[in-house]
């Protein structure tokens, strides 16, 4: 019996290394990529390590000894932060482009500051503001 996202053995057990078999014959299968995503979580180290990752989830309640499932949130949590980051530079780029720039393209460095973060932040519903002794 064919599963949408993967084939299991006519006893319907899970194959010995507990990733499911893809449907090899069928690449345009909707599941295929995600099977050829979670088996390559193995071989992948997150920058985010995967004990920090534990904790956080063990500490909003989320229990998992799967080490793909830590490594996809890893992943997701540091795809999260990157965008928000990248959408803090433009923010910064921005603001430099309306001041007098002296150095060129390649000399130029950015600091990253909440004048920046900030507006980058509520794009993603997240309100961030300066405590009252700052202002």
């Amino acid at each position: 019996q064919k599963c949408a996202l993967f084939r299991m053995s006519t006893d319907g057990e899970m194959p010995s290394n507990g990733v499911p078999q893809a449907a090899a014959e069928d690449p345009e299968d909707p599941g295929h990529a995600l099977v050829e995503l979670i088996a390559q979580l193995d071989d992948y180290t997150p920058t985010i390590p995967d004990a920090v990752t534990l904790h956080y989830l063990q500490k909003a309640g989320f229990n998992t000894q799967d080490s793909r499932i830590v490594r996809l949130i890893s992943l997701a949590a540091q795809k999260f932060i990157s965008d928000i980051s990248n959408d803090a530079l433009a923010y910064c780029k921005m603001r430099n482009t309306s001041q007098l720039a002296r150095k060129t393209g390649k000399d130029r460095k950015y600091t990253l500051t909440l004048d920046d973060l900030a507006p980058a932040l509520s794009e993603y519903g997240i309100n961030l503001r300066k405590p009252s002794y700052f202002t």
